[in-house]
Parts: structure tokens; C-alpha cells; sequence
């Protein structure tokens, strides 16, 4: 029924312009705000997986061939992440702060970075690096870095125009705007957030993972409906090479529902995204940007900071599973 989806689609694009003024466009912020939130845990799992498995390749290629070579190349991008991170922290509290006064700016970047450094200590312990042989800074750095752009994305949607340069200034009566200059429409972190979307989508659709909890979250597993067909013609195995089983004649192989919550919650995400997560009033003529944004994007940051955590201390607190 491909014909009629499409005109549903385009039905539902159309009447979307005749929504009428009122509060459905403040109420669907808050859908935006917590399916953003959601989406950006999801981006989380995947650079944390993504991290895991570049050190694994990394230092697997090191086991194989020029072992200095590819030890240089790990401790030259790590050098660059935190390099790029500390430069980071740096320009946030000369622009995002002042000597008086941005408690809540300034609270944000100290706390992000305490956990951030946290992180990147208990990343090489001993008992963590045996537990975990792969584990190391060249993830936490990764993750550091990711966490301080999700904190200048959060200060960047400060409601205060003396903590926050580049505030948005739209207000219908021009009070604001008269004694306030007005930043452009696009600013740096929403450029930055949609790139980080593209390399994760890109991300998804090239690589097949070697854990089978990520590929259900990629939608990349290798057996599904029917997997029982065995080997031959659409089996799971093929001369010894493993192949994605592709026949959905009695059920998708993937998770459908889950499919397309993720899609919910990527256009969520976008949608946010593209009007810097202001909230509009009800008659469409003042954006604001609220708090509400703030501490979304700040508790995504701690949540993927604890996740990272929690990827490398999980094998101390549960021995009895297998974490390989």
C-alpha cells in the first residue's frame, strides 16, 4: 500500500499548515523536548559503541602489524579530543560567564567537568583495565568531548542575554530588539548537533556491530523471523560467511514498533533542532527560549556520562555475566 501512504503523507504535510494558532504549539514543545531527550540517549549508546569499537580495532590492528605506528595514531587522536575539549571548556566560561553573576553557567561547566575528569581516571584503573582490557582514554576522551558540546548546546539556550551571547532576540512589540542586537538565525550548536545526527545516521546504516544488544538498537541483527531456515539461499550462514537474513515473508527482522519510535524520535530531535529549541507563544509572535531546554540537554550530558560509566565498571559489579 505504498500508493496510500504516500498520500497520507502528503495529506498530513499539507494540513499541518492549517493548524491553528493556540496552544497545540506550545504543548507540542514539551512532546519535542522529551522525545529529543529520548533520541539523544539513543545518539549516547551509539558513540559509547562507537568509541568501544574503534580502541578494539585499533589496538587489534596494533596486535597484528606496526604496533607503534597505531599506538601513535591512538595517543594522537586521544591528544586532540581532550586538547579540543580543554579549549572548549576554556572559551565556555569566557563567553558563557561573567565574574558576577551566571551561577547556573558556570555550575554546569564545573560539574561537567569534575565528571568528565571522573570518568577519564576510572577509564585506566587497574581493576577497570582488567576487567575491561580495551577500555582506555581514547573513549573517555570521546565521550568528553561529546559531553562538552552538549553542555555549550545547553548554555547556549540560556534565557539571560548577559550569559548567553548568542541569544536569539525575536519579540513582536520590539522592546527587546530595539535595545538588544539580533544574532543570526543559525547558530554554531545547531549546526554542530545536525552534523553529529548525519554521522550517526551514517554511522547505523554502514556498520554492523559485533554486540547483538547494539545491532537490536541499529536494527542490524543478523538472524530474525524465520531464522531457522539454516544455511543456503537466505540462511544466516553462506560458505562459512555470515549474511543478514533478508526474507520478511512471515515477519520483519527487526523490531517494527521500535523502528519507528526511532524515526518519531529523530524528527522530534531534528524539529527541535532547527528552531534552536525555543518555545512559542501562543499567538506565534515571541520566541523564548525557557530553562526547560537547558536542563534537558544538561541531564541528557550526566545521563550519558553515567552510561559510560556504568560500561565500564558493569563487569566488576556483575562477574557472573559475560560482557566479551
Amino acid at each position: 500500500f505504498w500508493f496510500f501512504k504516500f498520500l497520507v503523507l502528503v495529506g498530513i504535510t499539507v494540513g499541518a499548515f492549517y493548524i491553528p494558532d493556540g496552544t497545540f504549539t506550545s504543548v507540542w514543545f514539551y512532546f519535542g523536548v522529551v522525545g529529543s531527550f529520548l533520541f539523544i540517549l539513543i545518539q549516547l549508546v551509539l558513540l559509547i559503541d562507537l568509541a568501544h569499537s574503534w580502541s578494539q580495532r585499533w589496538l587489534h590492528n596494533a596486535e597484528q602489524g606496526s604496533a607503534k605506528g597505531w599506538y601513535a595514531a591512538l595517543c594522537t587522536i586521544t591528544f586532540i579530543f581532550y586538547a579540543a575539549s580543554i579549549t572548549a571548556i576554556v572559551l565556555l566560561y569566557v563567553y558563557y560567564t561573567k565574574p558576577e553573576g551566571c551561577t547556573e553557567g558556570k555550575a554546569f561547566i564545573s560539574i561537567n567537568l569534575i565528571l568528565c575528569l571522573i570518568v577519564s581516571v576510572v577509564s585506566i584503573l587497574p581493576k577497570i583495565q582488567e576487567a575491561q582490557p580495551h577500555s582506555g582514554l581514547l573513549q573517555a576522551s570521546l565521550i568528553t568531548l561529546y559531553t562538552i558540546y552538549v553542555t555549550w548546546a545547553a548554555l547556549a539556550n540560556v534565557p539571560s542575554q548577559r550569559c548567553n551571547p548568542t541569544l536569539l532576540l525575536r519579540n513582536s512589540t520590539g522592546s527587546a530588539a530595539a535595545t538588544e542586537p539580533l544574532t543570526t538565525w543559525w547558530d554554531a550548536p545547531s549546526i554542530v548537533g545536525l552534523v553529529i545526527f548525519i554521522l550517526c545516521t551514517l554511522f547505523i546504516s554502514l556498520r554492523s556491530s559485533d554486540h547483538p544488544q547494539v545491532n537490536k538498537l541499529m536494527l542490524t541483527e543478523e538472524s530474525g523471523a524465520g531464522a531457522g531456515a539454516g544455511a543456503g539461499p537466505g540462511g544466516a550462514e553462506e560458505g562459512g560467511v555470515h549474511r543478514a537474513y533478508d526474507n520478511e515473508q512471515d515477519g520483519v527482522s527487526y523490531n517494527y514498533t521500535f523502528f519507528h519510535l526511532c524515526l518519531l524520535l529523530a524528527a522530534l530531535y531534528i524539529m527541535m533542532t532547527l528552531t534552536n529549541w525555543y518555545r512559542p507563544d501562543e499567538s506565534l509572535q515571541v520566541l523564548s527560549s525557557p530553562w526547560t531546554a537547558v536542563w534537558v540537554k544538561i541531564c541528557s550530558s550526566w545521563a550519558g556520562l553515567l552510561l559510560y560509566l556504568w560500561t565500564l565498571v558493569a563487569p566488576l559489579l556483575l562477574p557472573d555475566r559475560d560482557f566479551s
